[in-house]
């Protein structure tokens, strides 16, 4: 779960790379699941994107699993 703290002026999230709590760039991306297929324009899922400051190790999760 992200938490703020208010010295570090911004979110914090735990990292599986760093092993502790860093700030985390956090954005939501589009992306197309299933490219090969005719319905591909239709198999388009918003994914939560976050990016450690600290480390850059990068994960995503498809919101619709969160």
């Amino acid at each position: 779960m992200a938490t703020t703290d208010d010295s570090l002026n911004g979110m914090t999230e735990p990292c599986e790379a760093c092993g502790t709590d860093t700030l985390h760039e956090v954005s939501v991306q589009i992306k197309t699941e299933s490219e090969g297929s005719d319905n591909a324009h239709y198999s388009r899922e918003p994914y939560r994107v976050r990016e450690c400051q600290r480390c850059g190790h990068r994960s995503s999760q498809r919101m619709n699993n969160a």
